[in-house]
């Protein structure tokens, strides 16, 4: 996918959708500077009309009118001398795209118009029918289907030419099934998508974080999907995404910015102390950049490293159009998406378990969770790399007065999450689980 200027896709609207209404992120930037409706999405106070909710719906169904196009069109062009197999393939990329842009949609706004096919002007009403919003299972299925399809067509990503880096590849497609599965609590495939990815051998993880998000390691070992930005070329560049999250204030040889989207302070304090990811995803106001550009002063204390693009070392067309691509899908997330859906099977399981009781009588239910396993996780990716999970399981204990305890199985250790219940009282059971 070419990097593109509208804010909707993947930058500016895009940002203040999917990043500043979570708790990871804050507007940012001036506060008399509300960035059009930033300061909407950071309160959570947005509308049907506010900038962001428009250019992200307009976008996505722009992307999917092209995708439903290239769908109808290009096998038709085997008449003309394209070749099937290669046929084939495009019409799989234009479906991964088609699901990507309805992932996108249905995540944001529940259900949707559901546009999946080219419609000639005799189809008026039902075109009308098809505008009605359609259930979410329902667009669900649309994407799990189209990802299944691109998966029986598409190339692994070793299989492709250097050229052709940043295609939709079999793996891509396999991780965003996996993401497709892992949203609608759908455990097992999505365990079983993950596996795919791993099992072919294509990926691995990047021995240094902070690399995976600088240009010369664009499309490399942990890469599944990326925004091509074309090295910045003009109108073939990324278009704002960077420029929007850079330092608002004089940065000697670098790049400055609007200064939106920074990290939180829960974001910050999620760290430990030496956790060299906090150093890859967030910088300061004082510090010398990777590349030796300075921030000498700015509007906020901190910005996205990850939305950082150097101007002496990085090819830009400009501060705007960007050459530095947009990350998408990482190995990373397939491992993390494995551990999740690792440990949601291992909860189903206990609960699934038929109750007894214990040996002092005390108590009638007593889950227990399968052996010690590390859920499919890397032991690590490098020094302080940690992966945490919380759930939250409602289990009704038939107790009498006192603590229930259970042993929480990890890779590193036994953790012990309890409650205090009272006879025949239902409580809520939280599981804390690090590795």
């Amino acid at each position: 996918m070419v990097g593109q200027s509208n804010g909707g896709q993947h930058v500016f609207s895009w940002i203040g959708m999917s990043s500043i209404t979570s708790d990871d992120a804050d507007k940012g930037s001036d506060p008399g500077d509300l960035g059009a409706d930033k300061d909407q999405m950071d309160a959570l106070s947005f509308t049907p009309t506010s900038l962001s909710v428009l250019e992200v719906w307009e976008a996505n169904y722009t992307g999917i009118g092209r995708c439903n196009q290239a769908v109808a069109n290009i096998p038709t062009f085997t008449e003309a001398g394209l070749d099937a197999a290669l046929a084939d393939r495009l019409v799989g990329e234009a479906k991964f795209l088609r699901a990507y842009f309805y992932f996108n949609l249905v995540r944001c706004y529940g259900e949707i118009p559901k546009i999946a096919r080219v419609y000639t002007g005799e189809e008026a009403s039902q075109i009308y029918d098809d505008y009605s919003n359609t259930p979410k299972a329902e667009i669900y299925a649309q994407i799990e289907q189209d990802l299944k399809d691109a998966i029986a067509v598409l190339p692994l990503k070793s299989q492709y030419a250097t050229k052709d880096l940043g295609r939709a590849t079999k793996g891509a497609a396999q991780g965003l099934l996996a993401k497709v599965y892992l949203y609608q609590g759908k455990w097992n495939e999505c365990l079983a998508s993950c596996n795919d990815v791993i099992n072919s051998g294509e990926y691995d993880l990047e021995p240094d974080y902070a690399m995976i998000w600088r240009q010369s390691h664009e499309n490399g070992a942990e890469s599944l999907f990326e925004v091509e930005g074309q090295n910045g070329a003009e109108g073939w560049g990324v278009g704002g995404y960077f420029v929007t999250q850079g330092a608002r204030g004089p940065v000697t040889g670098g790049f400055n910015g609007w200064g939106f989207n920074t990290p939180s302070d829960d974001l910050e304090a999620a760290y430990e102390a030496g956790d060299e990811r906090k150093a890859a995803t967030m910088y300061y106001v004082g510090q010398t950049l990777w590349d030796g550009a300075v921030v000498e002063s700015a509007s906020n204390p901190k910005y996205n490293y990850k939305a950082y693009v150097s101007e002496s070392q990085e090819d830009n067309y400009d501060s705007w159009s960007s050459g530095k691509n947009i990350r998408i899908l990482r190995y990373g997330d397939i491992l993390l998406m494995k551990a999740e859906a690792s440990m949601n099977l291992a909860i189903a399981a206990m609960l699934s378990q038929p109750s007894t009781k214990s040996a002092t009588g005390q108590v009638w239910a007593t889950p227990q969770l399968p052996p010690k396993q590390n859920f499919g996780m890397p032991s690590a990716r490098n020094a302080g790399w940690k992966w945490r999970w919380s759930t939250t399981v409602s289990l009704t204990l038939f107790a009498q007065e006192g603590q229930v305890r259970y042993f929480v199985p990890t890779a590193k250790t036994s953790w012990t999450a309890s409650t205090r219940c009272s006879r025949f009282r239902k409580s809520t059971l939280t599981l804390a689980l690090e590795n």
